[in-house]
């Protein structure tokens, strides 16, 4: 463990020299390198694997890689998996799989892959999502956009021309946590947060975005649209929440009429974001 330590230190230590700069590829490889966890119990059947303090993507990646390498292993006691920012949380059967052994198991994995899960990462579904910006559907476009100098043009440009990963699906069913946001968006969250805020909508907060449910929730980030794309439907029998931690999402401007249409299309129980890849 030590050595993994150790490597990882020098990765990060190399990849901050590199800088920005540095060529895609070797960027990448250091981006590819997760942290070392740590175990902390969780109650008597539950086990956290932390591997950092941070909000990052190497984080993420090694998160969603030992979810993955956990589901395919398939432990005798094994009960869910549930992955969060920088940590994970694995639910077990302190009976049929003890938590010495658990952990025992999760270091084998993590040696056995190297720690990195890049056969997920490669996989991993990206999806195209339509969203109506401004207007009666982003209430705070206008804001956004003044807050930072931009028109509304800009700040619509900025938002679709970056690719989020999705680091975490919680608070409300299907809400989905994004890390991506390009640093010319982040702006601090509201400080009157609405009660309810549309089904559905797009939004910014921190150096965040988010996707919402089709559900009315409370929240205190921008809204700067809506989409017609169900994050959460419980008549998918197979796949009622639409993202997973590790996916990818681009988003694209649309206007009125097609709006109008996808919406009636989802009512229906179409998917009516575009999935380029899907996970092997």
């Amino acid at each position: 463990m030590h050595a993994v330590a150790g490597a990882v230190q020098d990765a990060r230590r190399a990849a901050a020299a590199a800088g920005p700069d540095a060529p895609r590829e070797f960027r990448t490889a250091m981006v590819d390198v997760p942290p070392e966890p740590r175990f902390l119990p969780s109650g008597d059947g539950g086990l956290t694997v932390e591997f950092g303090q941070s909000i990052d993507e190497a984080t993420s990646r090694a998160v969603v890689a030992l979810a993955d390498a956990l589901d395919a292993k398939r432990l005798p006691g094994l009960r869910e998996v549930v992955p969060t920012y920088r940590s994970l949380l694995v639910m077990f059967d302190p009976v049929a799989l003890p938590r010495a052994e658990l952990i025992a198991a999760i270091v084998a994995l993590r040696q056995a892959e190297g720690g990195v899960g890049a056969a997920a990462i490669a996989d991993a579904p990206r999806w195209r999502v339509p969203v109506r910006y401004g207007g009666t559907h982003g209430a705070d476009l206008g804001a956004v956009a003044q807050h930072h100098g931009l028109s509304e043009e800009a700040v619509v440009a900025l938002h679709c021309g970056a690719d989020y990963r999705v680091y975490m699906i919680g608070f409300a069913p299907g809400f989905s946590y994004l890390g991506g946001l390009p640093e010319a968006l982040h702006i601090d969250r509201r400080r009157d947060p609405r009660p309810k805020t549309p089904p559905r909508s797009v939004s910014i907060g921190g150096q965040q975005a988010a996707v919402s449910p089709p559900l009315e929730i409370p929240s205190g980030w921008h809204l700067l649209g809506q989409t017609p794309v169900r994050t959460y439907d419980p008549r998918r029998a197979d796949r009622p929440f639409l993202f997973a931690p590790g996916d990818m999402i681009r988003f694209e401007p649309i206007g009125a009429s097609d709006y109008a249409a996808l919406c009636a299309a989802a009512e229906h129980g179409e998917v009516v974001a575009v999935r380029d890849r899907s996970r092997g």
